[in-house]
C-alpha cells in the first residue's frame, strides 16, 4: 500500500475546507497511511526547524507519494538540495503552486524558503501544477521553476494559488492523480 505525505504552506493551518485536508480524508477512507502534519510555526516558520520535521516523515522503505503546496515546495527544493530527502523517500512528487523568490524575499517571515538553485536531481517522479495567475508566482511556475528544474508542468488557468480562495476545497483530480501518476491535474474543482 502507497502512503501518503501532504505537506501545507505559509499561513496555513490546515483548514477543513482546503483542498489538502479533503484529500487526506479521501485517501484516508480509500484504506491509505496518510500524513498530513501541521509544521510548527505556519505564519513564521523556521526552514531548518521544517526540515527537521520533514525527515521525520520519510523512509526508503516505504512506498511514498508526497504532495507539496506553497512554501512546502521549497521546503522540498531545499530538502533535496541539503540531502535531507535521499534517493528512494519518494515515489512520487506532486509540487503545486509554488511561490517565487520575487515574492518569498518581500517577506521577512518566509524569506530563507527562497527557492535553491535548479542544480538539482529530484527523487522520483516529479511533477508541477499551477495557475496561470498565481499572484505568489507572478513570473509563471514554468518559467520559474518547471524549465530551470526540469519538471513536467501543468497550467491551469485560472486557478490562482490553487487554495481556498482560488475555490480549490475538493479538487478531484488530485485524487486521481495520487492513486493514478499518469492523471491530469487541470480538471477544475466541482
Amino acid at each position: 500500500m502507497t502512503a501518503y505525505l501532504i505537506l501545507h504552506g505559509w499561513q496555513n493551518h490546515r483548514p477543513r475546507g482546503h483542498w489538502q485536508h479533503w484529500l487526506a480524508d479521501r485517501l484516508r477512507a480509500l484504506g491509505h497511511e496518510v500524513a498530513y502534519p501541521q509544521l510548527p510555526d505556519p505564519d513564521d516558520p523556521d526552514l531548518e526547524v521544517w526540515l527537521t520535521e520533514l525527515r521525520h516523515y520519510l523512509d526508503p522503505d516505504v512506498s511514498r507519494v508526497v504532495v507539496a503546496h506553497s512554501a512546502s515546495v521549497l521546503l522540498w527544493l531545499h530538502a533535496v538540495a541539503r540531502g535531507v530527502v535521499r534517493d528512494g523517500d519518494a515515489d512520487r512528487v506532486l509540487l503545486v503552486a509554488p511561490p517565487s523568490a520575487s515574492v518569498v524575499v518581500r517577506h521577512p517571515e518566509i524569506a530563507e524558503f527562497a527557492p535553491p538553485a535548479p542544480e538539482l536531481t529530484l527523487p522520483g517522479s516529479t511533477r508541477l501544477v499551477a495557475g496561470d495567475d498565481d499572484p505568489y508566482c507572478p513570473e509563471g511556475a514554468r518559467t520559474v521553476f518547471g524549465e530551470p528544474f526540469g519538471i513536467p508542468t501543468e497550467i491551469i488557468p485560472g486557478a490562482g494559488h490553487l487554495d481556498l480562495d482560488a475555490g480549490y476545497g475538493s479538487w478531484p483530480a488530485v485524487l486521481e492523480w495520487c492513486l493514478d501518476g499518469t492523471a491530469g491535474l487541470t480538471a477544475r474543482p466541482v
